[in-house]
């Protein structure tokens, strides 16, 4: 067995490899994820005008576009977009959805509770467990220095 050199290795690499497209990727994540944001937008504009204050209208809008995730990815069209839209796909609330949703789809099979419950929660868990203790650390951190100060009675 003949031992290469790195260069050697590298330039073998470079051979076989075929042309990244970097531009064009860039170009329709870039698009991909505005659009995204545009929906967003238009949605928030749309609970407004049926009556909804500006904080009511965005929440809407998060569950709005986690619902729309989830059904495109329950519907496998989800991961159709994104061998074209590549990273505009991880705009972060319908990343996650799909992060969530995907694995849980994989084990429906195995039953609704220990398969499509319990993966649900795989990605979701560790996600909630550290959001909830840094709120509670906080939260402990906030009051101490309140007392501190002398601002909690």
């Amino acid at each position: 067995m003949k031992i290469v050199s790195k260069q050697e290795y590298s330039r073998r690499v470079e051979e076989v490899s075929p042309p990244s497209p970097v531009g064009k990727d860039c170009l329709l994540a870039f698009l991909f994820g505005g659009a995204v944001c545009t929906l967003g937008q238009a949605l928030c504009g749309l609970y407004q005008s049926l009556g909804l204050e500006l904080s009511q209208a965005r929440t809407g809008v998060s569950i709005s576009l986690i619902f729309l995730s989830a059904l495109l990815t329950a519907l496998g069209l989800y991961d159709r977009v994104a061998k074209y839209a590549g990273a505009g796909t991880l705009v972060p609330i319908t990343g996650f959805a799909n992060s969530m949703v995907s694995p849980a789809l994989e084990f429906k099979s195995e039953g609704f509770v220990t398969g499509l419950g319990a993966k649900l929660f795989s990605i979701a868990g560790p996600v909630l467990v550290f959001g909830v203790s840094a709120s509670v650390l906080y939260g402990l951190v906030l009051f101490g220095l309140s007392l501190l100060t002398g601002g909690a009675r």
